[in-house]
C-alpha cells in the first residue's frame, strides 16, 4: 500500500530503509495499471526511464544521501503535459505537436531530479490549458476519481486525478486562471499557484505569459510546501523569474503551536465573493471553515475587493490575446505536425485547421480580434488598466489582512458534457480563482468537506482557497497547514485510491 502514503510518510520509510525507491515506483505502476483504464489521468508513461531513476536514487540512499540533502529521493513525481521532459512526449493534449518529444528539461524539472525525485508520467489536461473540465484535450477525457461521471477539473484536470487516485505521490501543473486550485477542490487534494515570478517558466508550453505559473498538487499541505520549496527560485533563463529569496516554509508550518497556532493573524472575506447562485453545501463549508479559523485564534474580518465582478472579463480578453501570440509558433513549418499546402499560406492554414481543437481555435481568434488594429485601445489596453485596479484591490486588502478566504470553486464537480455546449457556463467555474493570477498573488486549495450523497451524486469533495500577499507564501501555508491539522478532510481517499 506504498502508493497511499505522503510524501513524508515515505521519505520516512526510505530513510528507514523500510522500503525502495524502486518498490515505491513499483506501487504506483501496480496501482495504475489497474484503475487508469478508468480515470484516464496519464497519457504516457516511460517505464524504463522511471525505474533508471529509482535505481539511481536507490544508489544515493545506499551510499548515505539524506533527504536533508535531496528532500524528494526516491518519491515518484508526474507531469502536466506542458513541462519539458528530455527525451518525452511533449504534445500538450494537442494533436498539432504530433510525435514531438522535447530535447531539455524544463527547469522544475531539473529541480525536482536535483532534489531525487522520480520524474515520470505525461498527465492529460485540457489542450493548451484552455479549459476547465480536462475536456477540451484532443486524446482522452480524464475523469473524476470520486465519481466517474464527472470531470476533475481543468486544466490540470490529469495532475489532479492522478493525486487524488494516489497513482502518483504529487504531480507538477500549471495555472493561468485556477488551472491547479479549481481541480484541486474537485478531486480533494491540495493545490498551490505560487506568487507570479517565484517558480521559473522555463520549459513551460505558454498559454498567456503573464498569467501562467507552476506549482505543485499534493495530498497535504506539507507535501505541498516541500515541493514548492523545491522547485521555487530564481532562473536567468526566464525573463519573468524574480530574484526573491526562498523562505523555509516548512519551518514556518512549525510556527504553529499551542490550542490558538494563529493568533495575531488576520484573514479577510472579502464580501464581493458571497455572491448569489454559490451552491448550498459550498456556502456551509465555508460558514464553517470560518468558525474553525475563529477556533484556531485568527481573526476574521470583511474586506471589499471592488473590481472583482470585471475579473473574468479582464481575464477572457488579456489570456486569449496572449494565446493568441503565444501560438502562432505552431505553423507546421519548424515542429510538430504538417497539413501540406499549395503554399506556405495554405499550408498554415490547414495545419492549425486540423491542429488544433475548437477551443484553442475560439480563444486565437478572440485573441487575434482583441489585439486588431481599431479593437486594442477598446478591449486590451483597458483589460490592462482594469488588471492594475484588481491588483491594487488586493495590495489595499492585504494592509489590513495577512490573507483572503475564498471557495474555490462556486459547486463541486460537475458531470461530463454538462457545460460543454455552453463555454460560458464553463469559464465561470473558474470565478473565485481569476483573480489570484491577474493580481499575481499567490493562492491555495486545501479540501473543506464533501456534499451529502443523494440517489443522483455520491458524496464530492469541495475546497477553500487561501489567497496570500505576493510572496507571502510562508503565511499562506502556515494558515492552510493549521485548519488542515484542526480538520480530518485530507484523510480521506477517493473510491480509485
Amino acid at each position: 500500500m506504498l502508493h497511499r502514503l505522503t510524501i513524508s510518510e515515505l521519505t520516512g520509510r526510505l530513510a528507514r530503509r523500510e522500503c525502495t525507491a524502486q518498490s515505491a515506483l513499483r506501487a504506483c505502476f501496480d496501482h495504475l495499471t489497474q484503475v487508469d483504464g478508468q480515470v484516464r489521468a496519464f497519457m504516457s508513461y516511460d517505464v524504463t526511464d522511471a525505474y533508471a531513476q529509482a535505481e539511481a536514487a536507490d544508489r544515493d540512499l545506499a551510499a548515505g544521501v539524506t533527504h536533508a540533502q535531496k528532500p524528494l529521493l526516491g518519491v515518484p513525481i508526474a507531469l502536466k503535459d506542458l513541462l519539458a521532459h528530455r527525451g518525452q512526449p511533449l504534445n500538450c493534449s494537442s494533436k498539432i505537436l504530433g510525435n514531438y518529444r522535447s530535447p531539455y528539461d524544463a527547469t522544475v524539472v531539473e529541480k525536482l531530479k536535483a532534489a531525487g525525485a522520480v520524474v515520470f508520467g505525461r498527465l492529460n489536461m485540457d489542450e493548451f490549458a484552455m479549459g476547465s473540465s480536462t475536456e477540451t484535450s484532443a486524446f482522452q477525457t480524464t475523469l473524476n476519481p470520486w465519481d466517474l461521471t464527472r470531470i476533475p477539473g481543468g486544466s490540470s484536470g490529469g495532475c489532479a486525478a492522478s493525486v487524488a487516485a494516489n497513482m502518483a505521490f504529487a504531480s507538477i501543473g500549471s495555472d493561468t486562471g485556477g488551472s491547479i486550485r479549481q481541480p484541486a477542490a474537485l478531486c480533494g487534494v491540495v493545490g498551490v499557484k505560487p506568487t507570479y515570478g517565484l517558480v521559473s517558466r522555463y520549459g513551460l508550453t505558454a498559454f498567456a505569459s503573464s498569467l501562467d505559473q507552476i506549482g505543485p498538487f499534493a495530498k497535504d499541505v506539507h507535501d505541498a510546501a516541500l515541493l514548492t520549496q523545491v522547485i521555487a527560485g530564481h532562473d536567468p533563463r526566464d525573463s519573468t523569474s524574480i530574484p526573491q529569496p526562498v523562505p523555509d516554509y516548512l519551518a514556518a508550518l512549525a510556527k504553529n503551536t499551542g490550542p490558538q497556532p494563529l493568533k495575531g493573524l488576520k484573514l479577510g472575506l472579502a464580501k464581493e465573493y458571497m455572491i448569489g447562485g454559490l451552491d448550498h453545501e459550498v456556502d456551509a463549508a465555508m460558514q464553517a471553515a470560518v468558525k474553525q479559523y475563529q477556533a484556531l485564534g485568527a481573526e476574521v474580518v470583511e474586506v471589499s475587493l471592488p473590481h472583482s465582478d470585471y475579473a473574468a472579463a479582464t481575464y477572457y480578453i488579456i489570456a486569449p490575446a496572449e494565446a493568441s501570440a503565444n501560438l502562432a509558433r505552431f505553423d507546421g513549418v519548424r515542429y510538430g505536425a504538417r497539413v501540406d499546402g499549395r503554399d506556405p499560406a495554405e499550408l498554415n492554414a490547414k495545419t492549425r485547421g486540423a491542429g488544433f481543437g475548437a477551443e484553442v481555435k475560439r480563444r486565437i481568434i478572440l485573441g487575434t480580434y482583441v489585439l486588431s488594429s481599431g479593437y486594442y485601445d477598446a478591449y486590451y489596453l483597458r483589460a490592462q488598466k482594469v488588471r492594475t485596479l484588481i491588483r491594487q484591490d488586493f495590495l489595499k486588502a492585504f494592509e489590513t489582512v495577512d490573507a483572503i478566504l475564498t471557495p474555490t470553486t462556486p459547486t463541486a464537480a460537475f458531470k461530463v458534457g454538462e457545460k460543454s455546449d455552453d463555454p460560458l457556463q464553463m469559464y465561470l467555474s473558474d470565478i473565485f480563482t481569476i483573480s489570484c493570477n491577474l493580481a499575481g498573488i499567490c493562492g491555495i486549495s486545501v479540501p473543506c468537506g464533501f456534499t451529502k450523497p443523494t440517489e443522483t451524486a455520491p458524496r464530492l469533495p469541495l475546497g477553500l482557497q487561501l489567497l496570500g500577499k505576493p510572496f507571502g507564501e510562508e503565511t499562506m501555508f502556515r494558515l492552510a497547514h493549521a485548519y488542515e491539522q484542526s480538520t480530518g478532510w485530507h484523510h480521506e481517499r477517493s473510491p480509485l485510491g
